[in-house]
């Protein structure tokens, strides 16, 4: 199997129109060549600097513009950031991500104490992610030095759809951001957030888009959206756990060695759906009470979930598939 960076959206199309066990098939057929079924990565998030966005992303507790539950508040200090990393890791977390309510990075003394966080993190022998809005250049060869393995910017959705989301930053904005990433050799996180009123049209031009990178991300989130009382998207509809099972089972196949993660909205999704979405090509979650502003499943209901399905988790900086084929 070739890996291919020129899929057609009538490929993908044509996948997610097949009969759903029948796609899942497929994509546990590549999910397995590539990847161990047995295998979970356990990630974790934690909101270094919560509240008072400048962005209008229409989805967002934390953007100033709406009147939600969540008001600014002043940063993390290094020894409290220290001290919940040491808890996820604990918890079987290889991978935590700091995340700060920010538009884009400024130079600063936030940002120099952000670099003492992502070596003091590194330290504990995990992977550190981090996803703090735009970054310029000189600023992501900071990061790589301090020690980061991993830079999270989500495209969100299509760039048709996008618009209608958010208009504070343009989707070219993000590219832009995951081309500086990538550029200082820095792993790429990005995925986007189903059921914002997208259609399917939307959900395959994304993973299109991150499909026709080369190399295609490290990692690809997939977000179920949690409706925030106060934002825009409040009374948006519940998508179903099988829109989020066909959504993971294409991005298995365009998407061969990336890690593709079962994130926000996970808490409504039963552990038989969670487990459909395992087999469909998902092999990474992220624990703890809370994913930045929105609640999470809780820690002792994903434990018993790992031992009924007698999942393993992944430990950290593992590179790559099973196979190194030509790209």
């Amino acid at each position: 199997m070739i890996i291919r960076h020129d899929k057609t959206l009538e490929e993908l199309q044509e996948l997610y129109a097949s009969p759903l066990l029948e796609l899942i098939a497929k994509s546990n057929i590549v999910h397995n060549r590539f990847h161990d079924p047995g295998e979970i990565q356990v990630c974790s998030l934690i909101s270094i600097k919560t509240g008072g966005c400048p962005e209008d992303c229409k989805y967002c507790a934390q953007s100033s513009r709406y009147q939600t539950s969540i008001s600014a508040q002043p940063m993390m200090q290094y020894e409290e950031v220290i001290s919940e990393a040491k808890k996820a890791v604990e918890r079987g977390a290889t991978r935590v991500c700091l995340g700060a309510a920010w538009r884009e990075v400024r130079d600063s003394k936030q940002f120099d104490e952000i670099l003492r966080m992502i070596k003091g993190i590194t330290a504990l022998g995990i992977e550190v992610c981090c996803t703090l809005g735009m970054i310029k250049d000189h600023q992501a060869e900071k990061l790589k030095e301090a020690g980061l393995y991993a830079y999270n910017h989500n495209l969100d959705t299509s760039e048709n759809f996008y618009k209608t989301i958010i208009t504070t930053r343009t989707f070219k904005d993000r590219l832009n951001t995951l081309d500086i990433i990538e550029k200082a050799n820095i792993s790429v996180c990005s995925g986007g957030i189903l059921g914002m009123g997208e259609t399917i049209h939307d959900r395959l031009e994304l993973l299109l888009t991150l499909s026709r990178r080369n190399p295609h991300p490290e990692s690809v989130p997939i977000n179920r959206l949690t409706q925030i009382p106060g934002t825009p998207l409040e009374e948006q509809p519940h998508i179903s756990g099988w829109e989020m099972i066909r959504a993971i089972a294409v991005a298995r196949i365009v998407l061969p060695k990336t890690m593709i993660r079962l994130s926000a909205g996970r808490i409504e999704m039963t552990c038989e759906e969670q487990a459909l979405c395992f087999l469909a090509g998902a092999n990474s979650i992220f624990a703890g009470e809370k994913l930045l502003t929105v609640a999470n499943t809780p820690i002792d209901r994903d434990d018993r979930m790992f031992r009924i399905l007698g999942l393993r988790k992944r430990p950290a900086f593992v590179k790559g598939g099973k196979y190194d084929l030509v790209s």
